[in-house]
């Protein structure tokens, strides 16, 4: 059986993370599940701010799957292009709606499998879709999930898939994607990549946090115990030369 305190410490953990993340959600604005998927393709390499502020215009023009599956790239591009990595995304948005349009009616599935098949769309992709547009709890894994959790010693490596894995099997699957959404924004507000640990509500459960009590102390005694040494034969030599001048 596996061992339950971990399970434990990391509820807990959560559990406070939440407290102070208590409105965590996606930051991505949509109002379809459809939108959810074209906005979390977009957000690759790019900001949810950023994404926010190029889909309204490309949604008023491309509302649904079988109006973008019959757009034309430089249209998309023009619409998208500063959300980086335009051209490609242009061609994984475009290649996508198409792809719903010809397997699944134009609608979004709500299947891991089914999803992961479109362009663009990996499990974090999907899971941002499941979780949040089609109610079926997901664990998105991104950059900052994978730091936040490794940092607070919930979960260890640095693959995704991995990772999800490790936290869904200690967390009820009904507090998945909040969990996920917590850690994001902590990641993006707090445990950035230098962390403000006194800001943390969840710092006493922290490897982290904990081990640096140990890595401070060592060159402060280090600095003490130098302090402390003997002066070298050189040293002596050149005092004692001093005083022989006087």
């Amino acid at each position: 059986m596996p061992d339950p305190l971990p399970a434990r410490r990391t509820r807990a953990i959560i559990d406070r993370l939440e407290g102070q993340h208590p409105n965590a959600d996606t930051e991505l604005v949509y109002r379809t599940a459809f939108e959810l998927l074209i906005a979390t393709i977009l957000s690759a390499q790019s900001t949810d701010a950023r994404v926010n502020e190029v889909t309204p215009a490309l949604f008023a023009r491309f509302p649904d799957a079988p109006h973008l599956a019959r757009a034309n790239s430089a249209d998309v591009e023009q619409l998208i292009v500063s959300t980086g990595f335009f051209r490609q995304k242009a061609r994984s948005i475009i290649t996508t709606s198409r792809l719903l349009v010809e397997r699944h009616d134009g609608e979004v599935p709500a299947e891991m499998d089914a999803l992961t098949a479109l362009s663009g769309v990996g499990r974090k992709t999907a899971n941002v879709v499941l979780g949040h547009a089609l109610g079926i709890p997901g664990f998105p894994v991104d950059r900052h999930v994978l730091r936040v959790a490794n940092r607070l010693g919930i979960a260890a490596g640095d693959d995704p898939e991995s990772v999800e894995a490790e936290l869904c099997a200690k967390l009820p699957k009904e507090r998945w994607t909040r969990a996920s959404d917590t850690l994001i924004l902590h990641g993006r507000r707090i445990c950035r990549p230098t962390p403000a640990c006194d800001r943390c509500a969840a710092n006493a459960l922290c490897r982290y946090f904990t081990g640096l009590g140990a890595t401070r102390a060592a060159p402060a005694r280090a600095t003490r115990l130098a302090a402390r040494k003997p002066a070298t034969k050189k040293k002596r030599a050149t005092k004692k030369s001093a005083r022989r001048r006087r």
